[in-house]
């Protein structure tokens, strides 16, 4: 953000406290007056993992808060009691996340916060910009509260932003001592961020005025399209494994669609229309889907064996519904999958299969003469009704 002129705090993140103690000292080009400032200067002490609710999270160690403002001199102790610790906020699950990084940076004197959003809208079929003049909680909240305060600009996509786009803005931002000409060009630089650099989502909350009359971006959060990751390599570059889903991360490693969830059926479909059909029709018949998989519509054989590994790693998984409309995927491959899947991995659990549509004779075929114990559907309906019934046992 700062390359793009945009206001931010100064700041680094460290993952260890030999870093943390460079940073510290860097704050201060006289070594003489290190002591003096140490004991004035405030700084902000945040916990670095992907999820929110960090402020009034817990540490697995019985620490509490994973963001804090401290003196200077009390830095390295707070650190130490994050860093490669365990972290549990409202957005985490139980399990938690690692703190491998934390982010110092100087406490600002904030006179004013505000709420600023770009994101894209399928009303409009481009960005759209969503500021409020009262900021510092969830959006959520703030509609709740405050709807009439809330103001959304579309930008057209083609023309991009324009003084006045940006002016509306400002005006529902309603800055108080902030000049309104450079809050303008801040809003328009924030949108050159969001284009430029692929962004799905550009948060920032606080947008906030500081006692130097300055409108800076307090605390942001931006999404990046993973289609454009040829094209950020530098971002991209940045990305940390251990922060995500370990699932997940083997999902895209073999080029497949996966988000975990917290039921008992595992799903593979081809499609992600199909996929949101399979959950709903599990839901409807009393079960949970434990998991959205889309092997996509030309998956190979080996990547049906991956999805199956991924599937099988899950505990909670006491049934799989495998649900295929072979259109491009051809019911053969996903079935051929399916036997050496059940080779390479110990299915331990009951496996439901509905095959429609491309090679379904010759897929029904390999099934049926590979001497695995599988239970089989004619439709979704039935699978779905078996699929419950077996993870129920």
């Amino acid at each position: 953000m700062n390359k793009y002129g945009i206001n931010v705090p100064k700041g680094v993140a460290v993952s260890s406290i030999d870093e943390v103690k460079e940073a510290v000292k860097s704050a201060f080009p006289n070594e003489n007056e290190v002591l003096i400032n140490l004991i004035v200067l405030q700084l902000v002490v945040k916990s670095q993992i992907l999820a929110g609710g960090r402020g009034l999270g817990t540490f697995q160690n019985g620490f509490k808060g994973g963001v804090h403002i401290v003196k200077a001199d009390q830095v390295e102790d707070i650190a130490g009691k994050m860093l490669g610790q365990i972290l549990v906020t409202k957005q985490t699950g139980p399990q938690g996340k690692v703190v491998s990084k934390v982010y110092l940076c100087e406490k600002l004197s904030l006179m004013n916060e505000m709420y600023f959003a770009i994101t894209l809208d399928r009303k409009t079929a481009g960005p759209l910009i969503i500021a409020c003049s009262k900021g510092g909680t969830s959006i959520e909240d703030l509609a709740e509260k405050y709807p009439d305060m809330i103001i959304k600009v579309p930008v057209d996509v083609f023309k991009g932003i324009t003084d006045e786009d940006a002016a509306m803005v400002v005006d529902g931002l309603a800055p108080k001592v902030a000049d309104r000409n450079d809050s303008i060009e801040q809003v328009k630089k924030l949108y050159k961020l969001f284009c430029e650099r692929d962004c799905t989502l550009l948060e920032i909350n606080p947008l906030a005025e500081t006692s130097s009359n300055q409108l800076v971006a307090a605390d942001a959060k931006l999404n990046f399209d993973d289609n454009a990751a040829f094209r950020q390599k530098e971002i991209f570059a940045l990305r940390d494994p251990s922060q995500e889903d370990p699932r997940e991360v083997a999902a895209a490693k073999a080029d497949l669609n996966y988000i975990g969830l917290d039921g008992e059926i595992g799903c593979m479909v081809n499609g992600a229309g199909l996929a949101m059909a399979t959950m709903d029709i599990i839901k409807l018949h009393g079960g949970t889907p434990a998991n959205f998989l889309d092997v996509g519509g030309n998956a190979s054989e080996g990547q049906v064996v991956e999805a199956f590994k991924i599937l099988t790693s899950d505990d909670k998984v006491k049934a799989i519904l495998v649900n295929i409309f072979g259109g491009i995927m051809k019911c053969d491959v996903i079935a051929s999958g399916i036997v050496n899947a059940a080779k390479q991995v110990a299915l331990k659990v009951p496996v439901v299969v509905r095959l429609e549509g491309t090679n379904v004779d010759q897929g029904k075929r390999i099934l049926k003469e590979s001497g695995m114990t599988l239970i089989t559907a004619e439709d979704l309906d039935d699978a779905a009704e078996k699929a419950v019934k077996a993870a129920s046992k």
